[in-house]
């Protein structure tokens, strides 16, 4: 990292994180930096991590596909992933030569879990001839069954893209309802849900407009429809970040996992931001401490099987190829 990125970094930290928890990091990550030099490795932080971790200690950030990609262009032997299970999965399925490490072995995701490999067969079998598009947050095992992945920025491009009447579509109902409002391809959907965004409600997002007037509400498509009905913007992780450096509302919410406002409030200081907030438990399983020990340990490092990496990853260059969105 260079030194302006590295000052860059060190104020945003400062901005984004109360004293105390600056203290008490400190220690932590002055290790954590050194064991990166030691280990030639980068730490890749989504954009729900706590901001001590985001500010702290990331090389790269942004949503689950950005990592991965950025990761493939450094040259490092070693790469932290501070996010879930599926996160570590991708940034393997793109780096398969590199060492891909994830501080926490308990970091899951409900959507992700809500499906495995075997329903996707048992959906062929019902749906003969009728190509599947699985959503990046979904396991290496899902993706290799899949024919196209896709994000929440290009599910609607991917799914077009097939040229075909009819898509089964997994694992997240609420993005796949989404996209089957702006397309006529028929989407066969998994009862699948993110147990953050799912538990925003209509009715919340209109208290926040009676109790802030003039406020702005950006949800995130894996939101039911009710709560999308209620927002001024849907977009993915990155189109939120997007929409808010071209609109520059006076204020506010971020319908997604709350540790997002509290990364993204230090770009725009200018805007005040509501927080309803939702964490998301497994991403909280990711600690500064975790992250030392796994480039000190070389802890929890994520093995896929060969047979399972090559139709991943040819499921995920196949949607590189239509683009990202």
């Amino acid at each position: 990292m260079s030194l302006v990125a590295a000052d860059l970094r060190h104020q945003r930290f400062v901005a984004a994180v109360p004293e105390i928890e600056r203290i008490e990091a400190q220690p932590l990550l002055a290790e954590i930096e050194q064991l990166k030099r030691a280990r030639h490795a980068v730490v890749l932080a989504h954009n729900y991590q706590a901001p001590a971790i985001y500010h702290g200690v990331a090389d790269f950030t942004g949503d689950s596909l950005a990592l991965a990609q950025q990761a493939a262009h450094s040259a490092a032997d070693v790469i932290v992933v501070a996010g879930v299970q599926f996160m570590a999965e991708t940034a393997k399925l793109l780096n398969p030569a590199r060492t891909v490490l994830i501080p926490s072995n308990r970091a899951g995701c409900s959507l992700a879990e809500s499906i495995t490999a075997q329903d996707v067969r048992t959906l062929r079998r019902q749906h003969p001839g009728v190509p599947v598009v699985s959503y990046v947050n979904t396991s290496a095992a899902v993706k290799a069954e899949s024919d196209i992945c896709c994000t929440s920025a290009n599910a609607l491009r991917i799914v077009e893209s097939l040229g075909v009447p009819k898509v089964i579509f997994l694992p997240d109902r609420f993005l796949g309802h989404h996209v089957q409002q702006q397309t006529g391809v028929e989407l066969v959907l998994w009862e699948g849900a993110c147990e953050v965004h799912e538990r925003f409600t209509g009715a919340q997002l209109r208290g926040l407009r009676r109790d802030h007037p003039g406020l702005e509400i950006v949800a995130h498509p894996e939101c039911s429809p009710e709560v999308l009905a209620e927002a001024d913007f849907v977009g993915s992780t990155q189109g939120m970040v997007e929409h808010l450096a071209r609109a520059r509302p006076a204020q506010v919410a971020l319908i997604t996992e709350c540790s997002m406002s509290d990364n993204v409030a230090v770009e725009f200081p200018g805007i005040r931001f509501v927080r309803p907030c939702n964490l998301c438990p497994h991403m909280r399983q990711i600690t500064l401490a975790g992250i030392r020990d796994a480039l000190r340990d070389l802890r929890h490092e994520v093995t896929l099987a060969a047979e399972i990496i090559a139709p991943a990853r040819r499921s995920l260059e196949r949607m590189l190829a239509v683009g990202r969105g």
